[in-house]
C-alpha cells in the first residue's frame, strides 16, 4: 500500500468556528471541494446537496456541535457524517470540537451501510487514519489546539 501525504486546508474560520479539509499528495484542491465539485451540477441530487451546505452554513454559524452530526467510525475515532434528512448523500467530518471542524469527501449511498461500498468505505478510513495521526501530533506537541485554531498544522504534512 502506498503512503499518501496529507496536508490540512483552511476552508473557512471565525469566532465560532474553523472548519478545515484535508489535501492529498501536494493536491490544493481539498477532499471537501473535490465533494462540492462532484456534485454540484448533479440534478438528482441537487435537494440533498443543498441541504447538507445549508447544514454547514448553520455550523459556520453557530459552532460544530454535536448534535449536528451522527457518529459513523468507530466509537474510539472522531469520524461522523452530517447528520441530515439526506436519503442518499454523505458528506463525512472529522467532528475535533464544537470549534474544529475536519470536512472531508463524501457521495451517494445506495448500500445501507459505508463498509459495504468501497468508496465511501475509503473516505471513512482516510479519515480514521488522519484521526489518529492528528492525536499522535497532539500528544507529541507538534500541533495544539487552541479554541477554534489547530496551531502548528499549516506546514505539517501526514502520512497515511
Amino acid at each position: 500500500m502506498t503512503m499518501k501525504k496529507a496536508t490540512l486546508k483552511t476552508i473557512e474560520q471565525n469566532d465560532n468556528v474553523s472548519l478545515y479539509s484535508i489535501c492529498f499528495d501536494g493536491n490544493n484542491e481539498s477532499e471537501f471541494e473535490n465533494f462540492l465539485k462532484k456534485f454540484k451540477d448533479n440534478a438528482k441530487l441537487n435537494s440533498d446537496f443543498r441541504i447538507i451546505l445549508f447544514a454547514l452554513e448553520k455550523i459556520i454559524d453557530k459552532g460544530a456541535l454535536e448534535r449536528f452530526f451522527r457518529p459513523e467510525g468507530k466509537m474510539s475515532d472522531r469520524v461522523s457524517a452530517l447528520s441530515i434528512d439526506s436519503r442518499k448523500l454523505r458528506l463525512y467530518c472529522l467532528r475535533i470540537s464544537d470549534q474544529i471542524l475536519i470536512v472531508g469527501n463524501g457521495g451517494i449511498k445506495n448500500t445501507r451501510t459505508y463498509q459495504e461500498d468501497d468508496t465511501l468505505s475509503g473516505y471513512v478510513l482516510d479519515l480514521q487514519k488522519f484521526d489518529e495521526l492528528l492525536l499522535q501530533a497532539q500528544k507529541n506537541g507538534s500541533i495544539s489546539i487552541e479554541k477554534n485554531v489547530i496551531v502548528g498544522i499549516d506546514n505539517k504534512t501526514f502520512e497515511l
